[in-house]
């Protein structure tokens, strides 16, 4: 029997494997690269996994093994402690269920802020622009088609819904345009965070955004937080970009808001119920869309991957955590955050 602490890999590495493999120098590393969600549950049954210690786990492995729901977190053996998952948005993961369980679960927030704001930025301008139908258009051999002349983000005013490391990302890009930035978040950011940003209540800044960006995570409080109610509150032509989780916008009240002109353009990167999209988007000309690219640059996923692996690291050897979730900082139980 192996004196080594043991830690699973749920799915594959990109960018780090031999990384992951040199871990084998002071721990024991199992593999669920593929396989079914039974075949998971029941390796926790069997005995498989009864020595782990924690995991590595991403938004890519959700096919693998499901989400990470209270059935399979209720499924795992007790030596099981830490979840580093890859990913920002964490939404997959039971946090409520872990948290029951005393295991801690960490993301990777940071890794994923520039690339994700670049996308942001790219989705407003592409809506302003009302970039989707001559984009259509040239590869038809129409030339510009039937397209709509745009707008300038000079002097627009970004409101960002949610101003962690991405929307003070997207500030700091939609500064070099020219724009204004508003923001509202649970609480006001130290005034060397805002940069000059004016914090507004949530209808302040529905009123007040002419582009209007959600960067906040998907959790049973966020859930549809841009529904029929708040878009009637935004300014008549608002556009809207969502680079953050789908179902924080109800999907079919967009589309709505979107074909009455209340909302003049969208520039989306996610999806309600991913990978199907909406009918009424694809069909609108005024929906600037893109499949969920917002970390697909081999730096940011290379980033996130050593950035779990040190998160994985910290947890079995330290008892702490680089970037535990917001939900169990200061918890009695849970893992120290280590200083960055």
């Amino acid at each position: 029997m192996s004196s080594l602490p043991t830690v699973l890999l749920i799915g594959n590495l990109a960018h780090t494997n031999e990384e992951w493999k040199a871990l084998g120098s002071k721990y024991t590393l199992l593999e669920f690269r593929s396989g079914t969600r039974e075949q998971f549950l029941e390796n926790c049954r069997n005995g498989t996994y009864s020595a782990v210690r924690g995991c590595y786990r991403s938004n890519a492995s959700t096919p693998i093994t499901g989400p990470f729901d209270r059935e399979l977190v209720e499924s795992l053996p007790e030596s099981w402690k830490f979840i580093a998952h890859n990913g920002a948005g964490y939404d997959n993961v039971d946090v409520a269920a872990c948290t029951e369980r005393k295991i801690a679960v960490s993301s990777t927030p940071g890794a994923v802020d520039g690339s994700t704001a670049d996308v942001g930025i790219f989705l407003m301008l592409g809506a302003l622009r009302y970039a989707h139908e001559p984009l259509v258009a040239l590869r038809e051999g129409r030339w510009k088609g039937k397209s709509q002349i745009g707008h300038d983000p000079r002097g627009k005013t970004l409101g960002i819904l949610g101003m962690g490391g991405i929307g003070r990302a997207m500030a700091d890009r939609a500064r070099s345009f020219g724009m204004d930035i508003i923001y509202h978040n649970r609480r006001q950011l130290d005034p060397s965070l805002e940069k000059g940003a004016k914090y507004m209540s949530f209808d302040e800044l529905l009123a007040q955004s002419d582009v209007l960006s959600l960067n906040l995570a998907l959790n049973a409080s966020t859930r549809h937080i841009i529904s029929a109610p708040e878009l009637a509150k935004t300014k008549k032509g608002v556009v809207i970009v969502n680079t953050a989780r789908g179902a924080l916008i109800n999907e079919a009240d967009l589309v709505a808001a979107l074909e009455s002109e209340q909302v003049s353009a969208v520039g989306l990167d996610v999806y309600e119920n991913e990978p199907e999209v909406h009918p009424g988007l694809v069909k609108n000309s005024r929906a600037f869309l893109l499949p969920h690219l917002g970390t697909s640059t081999v730096e940011t996923q290379r980033e996130m991957e050593r950035l779990v692996l040190r998160n994985l690291q910290a947890a079995v050897d330290e008892g702490k955590m680089l970037t535990l979730v917001s939900e169990q900082k200061g918890l009695d139980w849970a893992p120290k955050v280590a200083d960055l």
